[in-house]
């Protein structure tokens, strides 16, 4: 949903969830008076700087190896043209609109805290291309994380002063065309501002946002299709009860636990089988809250990262009103999140990790205590979910690898200048697309669990795990004869990643941990 007022930027508050709004949820953002007024005395402070006989990095200096070569003042406005046009070679299929919708805000908040010099005039101008639905074209490729998201950020940048190429309407546009179409006019970029577009890590930032939002409703979402397991295999809840994780409280640990048990309180298929001779489950079942938690921790980290980088200074140089300074610095340099998107990624692997181990159990006859082989009825004539378990597997197989950490490779720059790196963008790729693969894995435990749980009628599962079946069967109906379940896969896996899965169990239980 839209929100009512657009999200004011002060440079020190923004939210997650305010980057979800813009990135999703047509929001728009406006500068405050306060960001207003110390954007206002950084830019005096540049525009001082301008004339003055010593170098100041970026506004009267060339950049990288050429940071000891002089610009004349007459050549300031033409040396930042040319830097966005130089550093506008990104390459290869472009990022997500909501990427560069999130990396548009993000960069508009951090010259909104007043240490890059920048125009008033540059940031109301982004604010307005969000606004009016101006999306510019950035290729996903090019960016080392070093200097920050050069490269992205030159391309996100072009647009505003009338070159590159934007979306308007899902129409893509030379970038003057773009402005013009939205009723917006270029700016001349005045001393230092093509730098402050630059400098910065919002394409990292980003996805970890937009992220660590999707990973925290993946990791609610993995203890829900836990339980619909648990039923269905008729485990035991006790490896689930409060005293057994009192005696090592991690958070995670304690939440992922917690919600199990809630999401399977009052099952008639549990009190049928109180008393059955199997003494315990399976560690993907009796283990889950170790595992879920254990991500859960992880993101915990994660989310620590990401919320203080969208409201910090990450630009080069910084500019000092009070000490009227102007100081080269390495705050663009992307190693905390490249950290943090590699951790993510590997949290959110290891939740569809063990949920392809639980949908093993669901369709292999020999683990499924009893349930038909694959879930399939007329078993032979239908393969039922044979090959959906085939598919989460292959997606699990595909994570292992996304999750080499990009984090610790690095390869020097600019002629040994920038001469450690962090790689942080493709920390961030990578992240995305362990992401999709685990909503995709968890969303076939979803289906293969309802079809699961219905096989064990009339016992019913607890209110919980009734609710996950019962919006499950919203989006897709119940597996008699084969038919495609793909379209069936990518539904649930969306209602994942939008939160409405979640949100529909919880309102039949309460809120979830």
């Amino acid at each position: 949903m839209a929100q009512a007022t657009a999200i004011r930027l002060t440079g020190d508050d923004l939210q997650l969830e305010d980057v979800w709004a813009v990135a999703h949820g047509g929001a728009t953002a406006e500068l405050s008076d306060e960001a207003r007024e110390r954007m206002t005395a950084a830019r005096e402070l540049v525009e001082r700087s301008t004339g003055d006989s010593h170098h100041v990095y970026g506004v009267n200096t060339g950049f990288g190896r050429f940071v000891s070569r002089s610009i004349p003042p007459e050549l300031t406005r033409e040396l930042q043209l040319r830097l966005l046009r130089s550093h506008a070679c990104g390459v290869g299929e472009p990022y997500p609109d909501e990427i560069v919708l999130a990396a548009m805000l993000l960069r508009a908040n951090t010259l909104a805290k007043g240490y890059s010099g920048a125009r008033v005039e540059l940031v109301e101008l982004l604010l307005a291309c969000l606004a009016n639905g101006v999306v510019p074209e950035v290729p996903s490729r090019g960016s080392v994380g070093a200097s920050g998201d050069l490269a992205p950020l030159a391309h996100l940048a072009l647009p505003l002063v009338g070159e590159g190429r934007a979306r308007v309407n899902g129409e893509l546009l030379a970038g003057a065309d773009a402005l013009a179409a939205a009723g917006l006019e270029p700016l001349r970029l005045e001393a230092k501002e093509g730098l402050s577009l630059v400098n910065g890590t919002q394409f990292m930032a980003a996805f970890g946002a937009l992220g660590v939002v999707r990973a925290r409703r993946l990791a609610v979402a993995a203890d829900i299709a836990c339980a619909l397991t648990l039923e269905a295999l008729q485990g035991s809840r006790g490896a689930f009860l409060p005293e057994v994780h009192a005696l090592r409280p991690l958070p995670g640990q304690r939440d992922a636990a917690a919600n199990v048990l809630r999401l399977v309180e009052g099952s008639a298929i549990m009190e049928a089988h109180r008393w059955c001779d199997r003494v315990q489950d399976a560690y993907s079942l009796r283990c889950a809250p170790q595992v879920h938690g254990a991500g859960r921790d992880l993101l915990a980290y994660v989310e620590g990262t990401v919320a203080t980088e969208l409201n910090a200074a990450t630009d080069n140089p910084l500019v000092f009103v009070a000490e009227d300074m102007v100081v080269s610095n390495g705050n663009f340099h992307g190693q905390p999140l490249a950290f943090a998107l590699d951790a993510l990624a590997i949290a959110t692997a290891e939740l569809a990790s063990i949920a392809e181990r639980r949908i093993e159990r669901l369709v292999n006859p020999s683990l499924s205590n009893g349930l038909p082989a694959f879930l399939a009825s007329d078993g032979g004539l239908n393969s039922g979910f044979m090959i959906p378990q085939y598919v989460a597997a292959s997606l699990v197989s595909e994570n292992k690898v996304l999750c080499h950490p990009a984090s610790v490779d690095s390869i020097p720059t600019s002629a040994g200048q920038e001469d450690h790196v962090s790689m942080g963008n493709a920390a961030g790729l990578q992240a995305w697309q362990v992401l999709a693969n685990a909503e995709l894995t968890v969303a076939i435990e979803l289906l293969a669990g309802a079809q699961a749980v219905e096989l064990l009628a009339p016992l019913a599962p607890g209110a919980g795990a009734a609710a996950a079946r019962a919006f499950v069967r919203s989006l897709s109906p119940r597996l008699r004869d084969d038919r495609p379940l793909a379209g069936d896969i990518e539904t649930v896996a969306a209602s994942i990643r939008d939160g409405s899965l979640v949100a529909a169990v919880q309102a039949e239980v309460g809120e979830l941990a």
